[in-house]
């Protein structure tokens, strides 16, 4: 039976948590308008607070003007606008705003006629929870933000605050730079300090090693060995230009050197002779043009050319042994300047080590020591310009303005009886949550059946009369008209038989639930008997209005016959009614089982229904001795009015006397709180009027 419920309780997990908002309504109700209520008069007692705000853009360290033309931007820091929104709200910034704005003497207060300024610290707790910063989105921009009773003071907070921020940032800036110029200034001096020492230590080294310097830092013997190098190579340029002015005159013989001598060798004498010949060869051709080889101008003019080359050959043979004897003479020279250079080399390597090593390792050290003392006069020389030069790290973009004397930030009426509205919700519907974890009575059809492991044969809704008051038309008479029904399957599908109603405690509407139940079964035509068994708690002769002088306790004892006892309800056809009669002082064993199954048996030979209106059956006996005579017993459980305990405990003694439980009837149902019942009930009482208006019927029916 539980497995296949398991779906259709998750399917409803929702409508749970639904149902016990709206059964609980009221609580929710009253706690979220007691919230609202309180968050509206206490808001109005907050005090109006008025916010200023100044933009500010502000930049990482950086010249106006970049003068070293190497300001550039360090990259993006991630950290930095963090960084700021700190130090503007940072302590020693709000304690300078309180001091230029006198806010300690402007807040204090006055005890016996003397001002008192307010404490630092509560001053600056005070500032501290007026000043908000915020960054303006996508942009370098901060907005200082500034909440006070007075507009005036927000503005001037919210100004003096961006202010001291700027000014704090240029002093922290100057201050490092000042700081660094002196540090370095002292570097500089034991710097300057260094390179005297290392001047003195390289002139010591040199005159110890005795170097010989032409010029500041020249080495003589360096400048020696550079000259005999220079000489070398111009000995040996030389010595190869001859060679090679001997080699071509050597290879050349006749006429062909003849004709290039003048180039190779600059003689002018060599040259005039060589234009003799060429003039002679002129002549000498005009003359073979008009004579002949034996003329004697002929004859005289070749003597003289023979004679001019001759001559010619004779300064050529001496131009060849003059070129050989200057090359040697160069070559020599070469060899002789190749020598020294080779010698003074060796020097040199052999000083190098021993004289020159020590020198030049002072040198280096003097050079480096010069270097770093260039570096540093230059970089003191940069700062102290840098700190001249302006720099605007924060700028006051727009300054705080006092807001309107009627547009105050706080209290925020809307806001707050918004907020009011949601935690009174959810103020009420958690406590109607704890409630309904506290509350163990019967809610629904499936407590009754998850608990009581019976069925559930009728649903009665709340503010329920005696439909002898209200008449058969009443909307609530379908409910019992369902419970007649559902008795009657209940029993077997049997009509008629003698039926105890009884409920696990006080109160929980069993006596109108028999009564109308009875006057139902009567006005479909059974003859029904109503039997008040509740003898401490009479109540059916009230709801009848019929006298309770004689009635069942008189026929248990035997005082009177039951006839006369049983009397027919007025205005009701074939609905009859046996009081419980008057309680003798006495009452013990007046309900009696035997005398009970006596009366009984004889009750259900005259009428069809016989009804017992029992006592509850938890702490009363006659309950148990009733429902183990009668053929069924009709547990009432009203709604959410006991712990089911009580319910469930009832059962389990009904179920020790051998009493059977027909089934369960769940009594006064509010069904305009639960929505299940609300479509349960108005589905039965749509469907049975618009059933029966066409036909209009003269008498009742019972329903199929």
């Amino acid at each position: 039976m539980e497995q296949p419920n398991q779906p259709q309780e998750a399917s409803l997990h929702f409508l749970d948590y639904w149902r016990v908002i709206r059964s609980r309504k009221e609580i929710i109700l009253a706690v979220t308008l007691l919230v609202v209520l309180t968050g509206f008069f206490y808001t109005l007692t907050l005090p109006n607070i008025y916010r200023a705000t100044a933009k500010v853009l502000v930049r990482d360290d950086a010249l106006d003007v970049d003068v070293f033309g190497r300001e550039g931007g360090g990259g993006y820091n991630p950290f930095f606008l963090r960084t700021q929104y700190e130090l503007i709200q940072s302590r020693p910034l709000l304690l300078q705003v309180a001091r230029n704005l006198n806010l300690a003497e402007r807040w204090g207060t006055v005890e016996d006629g003397e001002a008192v300024p307010l404490p630092r610290d509560r001053v600056y707790s005070i500032l501290m929870r007026s000043v908000r910063v915020d960054q303006i989105r996508d942009t370098s921009l901060i907005g200082i933000s500034v909440s006070r009773r007075s507009p005036q003071e927000a503005a001037d907070i919210a100004n003096q605050l961006a202010e001291v921020y700027r000014e704090q940032r240029l002093r922290v800036k100057r201050r490092e730079i000042e700081g660094g110029i002196e540090a370095m200034r002292a570097q500089l001096q034991e710097q300057r300090e260094r390179v005297e020492a290392a001047e003195e230590e390289m002139e010591r080294v040199r005159r110890v090693l005795g170097v010989a310097l032409v010029g500041r830092g020249m080495r003589a013997d360096r400048i020696q060995l550079q000259r005999l190098e220079a000489d070398r190579i111009t000995a040996r340029v030389d010595m190869l230009s001859r060679r090679s002015r001997l080699d071509q005159i050597e290879q050349m013989d006749g006429d062909a050197l003849r004709g290039v001598v003048a180039y190779i060798v600059n003689d002018p004498e060599v040259a005039a002779i060589r234009r003799q010949i060429l003039d002679t060869d002129v002549s000498l051709s005009l003359l073979l043009e008009n004579y002949g080889e034996n003329h004697p101008d002929v004859r005289r003019t070749r003597a003289a050319r023979n004679e001019l080359a001759a001559k010619l050959d004779q300064a050529l043979l001496g131009i060849r042994e003059g070129l050989r004897a200057e090359y040697e003479v160069a070559r020599s020279r070469y060899e002789v300047l190749a020598d020294e250079l080779e010698q003074a080399r060796t020097r040199d390597i052999e000083a190098e080590g021993e004289q020159f090593l020590p020198f030049e390792k002072a040198e280096r050290d003097v050079q480096l020591q010069r270097s770093i003392l260039n570096a540093l006069e230059a970089r003191v020389l940069q700062e102290g310009i840098k700190l001249g030069v302006p720099r605007t790290q924060v700028e006051l973009v727009e300054p705080a303005e006092p807001p309107p004397a009627n547009r105050p930030v706080s209290p925020n009426m809307t806001m707050n009886l918004i907020l009011s509205l949601l935690i009174g919700l959810g103020a009420g519907i958690g406590l109607a949550y704890f409630i309904e974890y506290l509350d163990t009575s019967v809610k629904t059809v499936d407590d009754v059946e998850r608990h009581l492991g019976s069925a559930v044969v009728g649903v009665i809704p709340q503010k329920v009369r005696p439909l002898t008051e209200e008449g058969p038309d009443s909307p609530y008479a379908e409910a019992y008209r369902v419970l007649r029904t559902n008795l009657q399957f209940a029993n077997s599908g049997a009509t008629g038989g003698a039926f105890a109603v009884t409920s696990g405690g006080v109160g929980e509407g069993k006596s109108t639930t028999l009564f109308n139940l009875a006057y139902v079964c009567a006005a479909i035509g059974d003859k029904v008997l109503i039997v008040d068994s509740d003898l401490r708690r009479p109540v059916q002769h009230t709801i009848l209005g019929m006298p309770n002088r004689f009635g069942l306790t008189n026929v248990l004892m035997r005082d009177v016959p039951i006839e006369e006892t049983i009397k027919p309800v007025a205005n009701v056809p074939n609905l009859h009614f046996l009081p419980s009669g008057k309680l003798p002082r006495s009452s013990v064993g007046v309900l009696n089982a035997q005398r009970m199954r006596e009366l009984i048996k004889n009750l259900k030979a005259r009428y069809d229904y016989v009804f017992f209106d029992s006592p509850p059956v938890v702490g009363v006996s006659d309950a148990s001795i009733l429902a183990s005579e009668v053929d069924g017993v009709l547990l009432v459980v009203q709604y959410r009015k006991y712990p089911r305990q009580i319910s469930t405990r009832a059962k389990r003694i009904i179920e020790n006397v051998g009493g059977r439980i027909l089934g369960v009837v769940l009594n006064n149902i509010n069904v305009m709180r639960d929505d299940y019942y609300y479509y349960y009930h108005s589905y039965y009482s749509n469907y049975y009027y618009r059933a029966e208006e066409p036909a209009q019927p003269a008498g009742r029916q019972e329903p199929s």
